[in-house]
C-alpha cells in the first residue's frame, strides 16, 4: 500500500498544558476545522470527542491521552491530546516520548502555572520542538506580554512571538501576523466546516503599526541570531523575504533554539487556523529529526540507528497499553522505520519474545479504523501483542534493536482496597493486573503483616478514578481505606554487620555467612551494591544471592517497614561450606546483615513534600497563610496576579494535605484554587516519626 502523504508532510505532535488551559477545546476546533468531525464538541457539555471516557465527560477533565488524525493544507497530522492534571502526568510523559513536536498551551490569565512547568520539563527531557499558544485572550485579566515574560522567567524558554494580539478581553478581535506583516481580523464567532471561523487579512491598522514594527524587529533579531543568512540581510538592511524568514524560524524551532508564540481564544474560534498553519510551517516532520538509536546486543554499548525510511527494517516503540472491552488489549506504538503488515510478526527485545500483530488500527479517541499496513511516521494501535508493555521496543525479528525505555515516577500515595463480595474478590486481582499493565505509575502489592491489598498512585484523584474504573469497566465493587502516605526510610553515616544463616537438621543443611558495610548516599541516588570480596571467601555464584537478600530487606525498613532508599552496600567478606552453602542461605544471610547494619546507622524516616500553589483573592490571603502554617507548610513566595489575586507558592508534607481542597473552599467561599504535585522527600520531624512508628523498638 503506497503512502498517501509524503513523509515530509507528516506532523506528529501533542497538545500539552496546565489543567483548564483549553487543550481539549483547542483540539475539538482543530478536528472540526479539518473536517475530521461534523460538529464542535464542547468540554462543558460533556460532548468533547477526545474526552471519550464517561469519567472525563462527567468531570470535565482529560484523564487519558487520546490519539487522532486529520489533514490540513495537504499535510497529515497525528495528534495526541494529553491530560493537564498532575495525577495523570505519565500520559504526557509517554506521549512526548514518541512525538516529534508539541503545542504548549498557556492561559492568558494564569500564565505559566505549575503543571505548565512540569510538561515543559518533560518536553525538554526528550528535546521536543514546541510552539506556544496563549489561549483565552478574551478573558478578563488576559495578559499576553505578561505570559511571555513568565515563559522566560519560569521556564527558561526563548519565546519569540510570531503574532501579537489586537486588543484583549472583550476588545480582542484579531492578531497581528508579524511574519506576513498583516492583521488577521475575525468576523464574529461563526465557523465553517473545513475552514473554521472566518477572518480577513488586512493591512495593519494605524494604531497598531508602531507596536507591530517593534515586535517584528525583535522577532527578526531573535531568529537572525541563530541564522547566518538572515543575520547578513538584517545587518545590511536588506528586505527579508517571507520565505527566508519562515525557513529560518522553522530551523530555529526544530533545533529548540526558539519557541514561536501564537495567541487567540479557542473557545471563541479565534486563532486556531493560524496555529495549524504554524504546525505545518514550523514543527518537524519525521525526516527533520535524527534517526532513532538503540543498542544491540543489550548491554553491549554498540549503538544501532534506524533511518526514517520505509525501506529500513521495522522499528517501533510501544508507548501505551489499554484494555478494550471489544478487541482486548490494545498496544499503541509509534513507527520509527520500516513497514509492518497486519498479521506480521515482530520481536520484543525487552521480553525476548516473538509475537504476531493480529490487527492494526488507526485510533480516533475511542473509535477504531482497521488498516492493512503501517509505515514509518505512523502512530497506531496493534491487537494481539500479549507481552508488550509501555516503553517496549517492537522490531523486525531479523534486525533487532533495543530503544532506551522510559522511566516512570514512583507513587506517593496508597490506599487499602478489599472486595465487597466473594464474586468481586475473584475478579479484583485480574482487574488490578490489567490496570497495572495500562498505567506504569499504578502499583499493587499485598501487605505481609495485614494481608491487605494496597494500591498506590500519583494522587487522590488518580486512585479515585482507578477505583471508579474497577466498578464501571470491570464490574468490581470494592471498599477502600483512608489514604496512606508512601514514606521512605534512609540512614546516616555507615556501619558494618555480619549475617549468618546456619541450619543443621540431619542430611544436607543450610549455610550462608556474609559481612556487609552499609553507607548513606546523597538524596535521590537510589541503591548501589559493590562486590569487594577477595580470595573467594564467598563463591561467585552466591554473590547475587546476597544482593537479592539485601534488596528484599530494603523493601521493608527497620523503622516502620517502609522501603529504604539512598544506600550503598559493600559485600567485603564471608565464608562458605563445601556441602551446605546454598543460594537461599546467602539470601537470608544478606537480609540479616543489611537489617543489622541499618539499625546501627541512625535510620531516618523520609516524608514526601508536595509543591503547592494556591491562587486566592487578596482578602483571604491571611486565612490561607495561617491554615498552611498549621499544615507544616513552608511558604516559598507570595506574588500578585492581576489587580486582586495573590499566588502563594509553598512546599507542604503530603500527610497534612489530604482533604485540602475542601478546607480551601471553606476558607475562601470557593473562590480560591490550588494545584499540588510531588516535589521531593525530606526527613520527617521526630513527632511524626513517633506517631508513625508508634513506639515500636527499632528491629
Amino acid at each position: 500500500m503506497a503512502r498517501k502523504h509524503p513523509l515530509a508532510k507528516v506532523r506528529n505532535f501533542g497538545i500539552m498544558a496546565h489543567i483548564d488551559a483549553g487543550k481539549t477545546t483547542t483540539t475539538e476546533r482543530i478536528l472540526f476545522y479539518t473536517g475530521r468531525t461534523y460538529k464542535i464538541g464542547e468540554v462543558d457539555d460533556g460532548a468533547a470527542e477526545m474526552d471519550w471516557m464517561d469519567q472525563e465527560r462527567e468531570r470535565g477533565i482529560t484523564i487519558t491521552a487520546a490519539a487522532t488524525q486529520c489533514e490540513w493544507e495537504g499535510h497529515y497530522l497525528n495528534i495526541i491530546d494529553t491530560p493537564g492534571h498532575v495525577d495523570f502526568t505519565i500520559e504526557v510523559e509517554r506521549s512526548l516520548r514518541v512525538l516529534d513536536g508539541a503545542i504548549a498551551l498557556f492561559c492568558a490569565v494564569g500564565g505559566v502555572e505549575p503543571q505548565s512547568e512540569t510538561v515543559w520539563r518533560q518536553a525538554e527531557k526528550y528535546r521536543v520542538p514546541r510552539l506556544a499558544f496563549v489561549n483565552k485572550m478574551d478573558r478578563i485579566g488576559a495578559d499576553f506580554f505578561g505570559t511571555i515574560e513568565m515563559m522566560r522567567g519560569r521556564l527558561g524558554a526563548n519565546p519569540v512571538p510570531l503574532q501579537i494580539p489586537m486588543g484583549s478581553e472583550d476588545a480582542f478581535n484579531g492578531v497581528l501576523d508579524l511574519v506576513a506583516n498583516q492583521a488577521l481580523v475575525w468576523r464574529g464567532e461563526a465557523v465553517e466546516k473545513d475552514k473554521g471561523a472566518v477572518f480577513d487579512r488586512i493591512d495593519i491598522p494605524a494604531e497598531f503599526r508602531e507596536t507591530a514594527e517593534k515586535w517584528r524587529q525583535e522577532m527578526i533579531e531573535a531568529v537572525a541570531s541563530v541564522d547566518d543568512h538572515l543575520m547578513e540581510c538584517y545587518v545590511e538592511g536588506r528586505e527579508i523575504a517571507m520565505g527566508d524568514l519562515k525557513r529560518a524560524v522553522r530551523a530555529a524551532t526544530i533545533s529548540a533554539k526558539i519557541t514561536p508564540v501564537f495567541c487567540g481564544s479557542a473557545f471563541r474560534n479565534k486563532g486556531v487556523q493560524p496555529l495549524l498553519d504554524g504546525v505545518v510551517d514550523y514543527l518537524p516532520s519525521p525526516l527533520d529529526l535524527p534517526p532513532v538509536s538503540g543498542e544491540w546486543p543489550p548491554g553491549s554499548g554498540r549503538i544501532q540507528k534506524r533511518e526514517a525510511s520505509s525501506k529500513a527494517p521495522f522499528c517501533a516503540l510501544a508507548f501505551k497499553v489499554m484494555s478494550d472491552p471489544h478487541v482486548g488489549k490494545l498496544t499503541y506504538f509509534r513507527v520509527y522505520s520500516g513497514k509492518l503488515k497486519s498479521g506480521g510478526f515482530v520481536y520484543n527485545p525487552n521480553r525476548d519474545t516473538h509475537e504476531r500483530v493480529g490487527r492494526l488500527l488507526l485510533m480516533h479517541a475511542n473509535d477504531r479504523e482497521q488498516i492493512d499496513e503501517v509505515s514509518v511516521g505512523d502512530i497506531v494501535a496493534g491487537v494481539g501483542l500479549k507481552t508488550a508493555a509501555t516503553g517496549h521496543t517492537l522490531c523486525h525479528p531479523d534486525h533487532p534493536i533495543l530503544i532506551e525505555p522510559m522511566t516512570f515516577p514512583e507513587p506517593v500515595i496508597s490506599i487499602a482496597i478489599e472486595p465487597r463480595t466473594k464474586v468481586d474478590g475473584d475478579r479484583l486481582d485480574i482487574s488490578l493486573r490489567r490496570l497495572t499493565e495500562e498505567d506504569p505509575t499504578f502499583r499493587v502489592r499485598v501487605d505481609d503483616e495485614t494481608n491487605q491489598t494496597i494500591i498506590s498512585g500519583m494522587g487522590e484523584l488518580h486512585l479515585e478514578v482507578l477505583v471508579e474504573r474497577l466498578r464501571r469497566e470491570f464490574n468490581v465493587e470494592a471498599n477502600v481505606g483512608p489514604p496512606q502516605v508512601s514514606y521512605r526510610e534512609t540512614i546516616e553515616g555507615a556501619a558494618e554487620a555480619e549475617g549468618r544463616f546456619i541450619r543443621q537438621s540431619g542430611g544436607r543443611g543450610q549455610y550462608g555467612h556474609c559481612e556487609l558495610r552499609v553507607e548513606s548516599l546523597p538524596p535521590g541516588s537510589g541503591f548501589e551494591f559493590i562486590n569487594d570480596v577477595v580470595g573467594g571467601s564467598i563463591p561467585r555464584e552466591y554473590i547475587t544471592a546476597v544482593e537479592k537478600g539485601v534488596i528484599d530487606a530494603m523493601n521493608a525498613g527497620v523503622l516502620a517497614g517502609y522501603p529504604v532508599v539512598d544506600v550503598k552496600v559493600t559485600l567485603f567478606d564471608g565464608s562458605s561450606h563445601p556441602v551446605d552453602s546454598s543460594e537461599l542461605a546467602y539470601q537470608v544471610a544478606g537480609s540479616i546483615a543489611f537489617k543489622e547494619a541499618v539499625s546501627r546507622c541512625n535510620p531516618k524516616l523520609l516524608e514526601p513534600l508536595m509543591a503547592l500553589e494556591v491562587v486566592t483573592p487578596t482578602e483571604y490571603l491571611g486565612d490561607v497563610l495561617g491554615h498552611l502554617q498549621q499544615k507544616r507548610a513552608r511558604i516559598e513566595e507570595i506574588s500578585m496576579r492581576g489587580m486582586d489575586t495573590q499566588v502563594v507558592s509553598a512546599t507542604a508534607p503530603l500527610g497534612e494535605m489530604f482533604g485540602y481542597a475542601t478546607d480551601l473552599r471553606s476558607l475562601t467561599q470557593g473562590r480560591a484554587t490550588h494545584t499540588m504535585q510531588f516535589h521531593h522527600y525530606e526527613a520527617a520531624p521526630q513527632a511524626i516519626i513517633d506517631q508513625i512508628v508508634g513506639g515500636r523498638p527499632v528491629r
